[in-house]
Order: structure tokens, then sequence, then C-alpha cells
């Protein structure tokens, strides 16, 4: 499978041209960049000119936006006014927050990618008809603003009540809008299980956030690296396998003094998973 790494690695830090060229040079092809605005700040036109101007260059391809979850440069430490949230009822309040994430999809004006990756609400939050009837006017304004630009949506399974693998599939069904999947191996594992995950979005995901955690917090973890994580790997990369070229595994992974410099520990990352890959190809054979 393809190797792709989210820039969430090097959130606290402003990303830069030096950072992508040592993701290229460590041998991944393709990047996701995490909109957190001390990280990646889509109004700051000047910092997305010089980025784009660096891809025109490169070989390293940006194959998803995540769609940002705060307005500050806090991650929303500075007040529960600065959350994102689609599903947000007040309707003078939702528009504001479709018109930031509307703001970040502008990137791929700039530096074209495929995908925008986009949550149901957020963390915690309980399931609410009234929430997902919101949810379905941003989402179908999101995606008609995203596909004019060449970018598909793909929600996000996350620990929520209204976005677990299940209920994405239910929502996409009652409401017949054009997006995909991204399947969070880390958010599945503290739901319903990897696997079952998987067997649920299969036929409609098109990316991946790869990482582990100890099946209760959303540790982000190095998986095979990481003591303390609970996915089964090889059982969870059979299944990945089943459908070649559907998607990259993309790492969404936390950054941590236990592993630095951090793209040496990623190389051995992607390297552990594919061995567990070839011998389920084996075995198979």
């Amino acid at each position: 499978m393809e190797r792709g790494l989210s820039t969430y690695l090097f959130i606290q830090q402003r990303l830069n041209t030096v950072t992508l060229d040592r993701i290229w040079n460590a041998g991944i092809p393709l990047v996701e960049i995490f909109c957190a605005r001390q990280h990646v700040d889509w109004r700051n036109r000047a910092q997305i000119a010089e980025l784009g101007h660096w891809f025109r260059d490169s070989k390293l391809k940006l194959h998803a936006l995540h769609a940002p979850l705060y307005t500050d440069e806090a991650g929303g430490r500075s007040g529960p006014n600065s959350v994102i949230n689609i599903t947000e009822p007040v309707k003078s309040k939702r528009i504001a927050m479709v018109d930031e994430v509307k703001l970040a999809i502008e990137i791929a004006e700039i530096i074209p990618c495929r995908y925008v990756i986009q949550h149901l609400g957020v963390t915690g939050e309980d399931y609410d008809e009234r929430k997902l009837d919101a949810a379905f006017d941003s989402l179908d304004e999101i995606s008609l603003f995203a596909r004019q630009r060449g970018v598909e949506v793909l929600l996000e399974n996350i620990p929520n009540g209204m976005s677990s693998a299940e209920r994405l599939l239910h929502f996409l069904g009652v409401t017949h809008l054009r997006v995909g999947f991204c399947l969070d191996t880390g958010h599945a594992n503290m739901q319903e299980g990897v696997v079952d995950a998987f067997d649920t979005l299969k036929d409609r995901l098109y990316s991946t956030h790869v990482h582990d955690n100890d099946g209760r917090d959303d540790l982000h973890l190095f998986p095979k690296l990481t003591g303390g994580g609970t996915i089964d790997w090889r059982r969870s990369l059979k299944r990945f396998g089943s459908v070649p070229g559907q998607f990259p595994l993309v790492l969404e992974l936390r950054d941590t003094p236990e592993f630095q410099p951090p793209l040496d520990y990623v190389k051995q990352v992607f390297d552990r998973l594919e061995q567990d890959l070839q011998s389920e190809e084996r075995e198979e054979s």
C-alpha cells in the first residue's frame, strides 16, 4: 500500500518547506495537511503561497486536507466559541463554522489535492437528530464547494454518538450525500473495532488515519513501536489488503520525546506494518 503521513505529527510547529523536504526524503510520497492555525493557517495567504510554490516543484503530493477543528491557534483552549462543529443547530453559528471550513478548502486552489477530511460533530457528542439535520445542511454546502475545486469530502469516524462507522453509513444512506469515508483506526479501536469499522465503510473508503491506542483514550501511538496499543494489526491489515489500491496508509501520529527524530520511527512503523501485510498475503497464497 502507498505510504502517506499526516502533518498532525508536527502540529505544534509552523509547517514549512524544510519539514516537507524531510517527509519526501523519508520515502513518503503522500502527505495530509492538518489545518490548525498554529501549524497551517488557512487565513495566511503568504504561508499558503509559499507552500504552494514548494509543491509545484516537488514530487510529494498533497493527498488530503484535514478540515480545521478550531478557529484559534491554541487547539480550542481560548474558549468554546473557537470550536468548529458543523452539527451546530443554531444557523447563524453554523454558517460561520461552515465558512471557516470553506476557507481551509480554498488551499486546494493553490495546492491541488483529492480529499478533505471532515468530522461529523466533536468527540463525546451525543446522538441528536436535530444535529444530523444541521450536519446535512453543512455537508451539502461544503461538498459542493469542495467539488468545484476538484476535492471530495470524506467523513471520518470519530468517538461520538453520530460518527461510529455504522452511524456514518446510515447517515449517508438517509441523506444520499456524495461523500466518502476516511477510516481512523484509533477511533475505531475505541468503538466497534478496526475490522468491523472497515467492513462497514469499505465500499466508500478512500483514505485512512493509522495510529494505535489502548481502546480508551485517543493517544495516536506509533503502531508496532509503542507499548500499550491494543489493535490487532495483522488482522486489520489483512482486511486492508483485500482492496488493493483503494486507499493509502496515512499515519496520524502524536509527537513524543520517545521517538526523535520522528521521521526515522515513521519509516520503522511503515516497514513493520508492511511486513505484517506481506506475511498475511503469503499465508493466503
